[in-house]
């Protein structure tokens, strides 16, 4: 009995073994026999990149004019529209100018008055020149004469000259553009009371902006003064990110804002339908330099759990590819590609095609010409 059981053992390790054997003989098998998949590849070079940063600007013009009242009163005429075309000269809006149309025509009453009393004296001093002069009258006669007309005339240009201040007044209350450009906002309305001491912000009727001169005022944080210079590239595009202009920096404060803590730098740039308005933000990217990187194709990089990695081409011993998960750290884009800043050296071939059906250390086969 005892013999029995022990052969029942031996006969039970020899089948476990067996089963063993033909499980190993088959998983090579199976790996040597799954099929490689068609992947296209693209060597990993390196290009000259852009080392930028990107901040609002603000879009200003570089001849800009704030309409303020000059005088007290009701605003009665509104003649333009925000957005409106000027000329130099036009006439934008209206203060009553009632009251100052009567004093300028009782000044100019009383300078009719004074210029008549002028013509008298003018006359009286001339006759008495005459006598004096055939012995008729006295010096003393035509001393008074002369003073007479002397204060009529000095009478009659003071007059003048208030008349013609009260003329110049009564100009104020029509306000003009001051040469062409784009009418801003209008702020007030027909009926507003309006005046010089209110305050500049406060009393602003609208502003003047001449079209076709523009600049971009950009703030550059202070940590990054000791980069800034006149000459940077500076792109700029719409909150879309569509590019509108290349330009480059031409001026740059010496100061620090002490508001925003940044040093203003102005670019130039041209309107367009996308640049019109004074004040407009757009989105601005200083170009600070650029150095050679690895950059490689969109479609090569794949995330997973927020990590971006690509799949490189690894050979192995049997001549055969596989596909390496490696990850990376993507940098600036250029055009269709990244820049990456670690993790790809170059030369390495990597896939750009059927990568969402890869996994690490699949079989891969290069496609020719890839």
């Amino acid at each position: 009995m005892r013999r029995i059981l022990i052969f029942g053992i031996a006969l039970l390790s020899g089948l476990v073994v067996v089963g063993c054997q033909q499980g190993t003989q088959k998983a090579p098998q199976a790996a040597a026999g799954m099929q490689a998949m068609p992947v296209k590849t693209v060597a990993v070079s390196l290009q000259p990149v852009a080392q930028s940063s990107e901040y609002m600007a603000t879009i200003k013009s570089r001849r800009s004019a704030t309409i303020l009242p000059q005088v007290n009163g009701i605003l009665t005429k509104i003649l333009v529209h925000s957005g409106e075309h000027v000329k130099a000269g036009q006439a934008l809006m209206e203060i009553d100018p009632r009251q100052q149309q009567a004093t300028v025509a009782a000044q100019g009453a009383t300078e009719r008055q004074k210029k008549a009393l002028l013509d008298y004296n003018t006359i009286e001093l001339d006759r008495q020149k005459k006598l004096f002069a055939a012995g008729v009258t006295s010096r003393d006669a035509m001393d008074q004469a002369q003073q007479a007309f002397d204060n009529a005339k000095a009478d009659y240009e003071a007059s003048r000259g208030t008349r013609d201040m009260q003329e110049q007044q009564l100009g104020y209350f029509t306000l003009r553009a001051p040469f062409d450009g784009v009418v801003g906002d209008i702020p007030v309305h027909v009926g507003d009371y309006v005046s010089p001491s209110m305050g500049t912000t406060a009393s602003a009727l609208t502003t003047v902006d001449q079209a076709g001169d523009l600049e971009a005022y950009i703030y550059i944080p202070t940590e990054r003064s000791s980069e800034a210079r006149v000459g940077l590239a500076v792109e700029l595009s719409d909150t879309s990110g569509k590019l509108l202009e290349k330009t480059k920096i031409d001026f740059l404060s010496p100061q620090v804002d002490p508001t925003l803590q940044g040093i203003l730098a102005k670019a130039p740039l041209h309107p367009t339908p996308e640049i019109m308005r004074n004040a407009q933000l757009i989105k601005a990217r200083i170009i600070w330099s650029t150095k050679p990187m690895v950059v490689v194709p969109v479609l090569a990089v794949t995330r997973q759990g927020g990590q971006p990695f690509v799949y490189v081409l690894q050979k192995q011993p049997n001549g055969q590819f596989t596909a390496a998960e490696t990850p990376v750290t993507l940098g600036d884009t250029v055009e269709n590609s990244y820049s990456i800043t670690s993790g790809l050296k170059a030369g390495d071939q990597v896939v750009i095609s059927s990568t969402q059906f890869l996994v690490n250390g699949m079989p891969v086969s290069p496609l020719p010409g890839a």
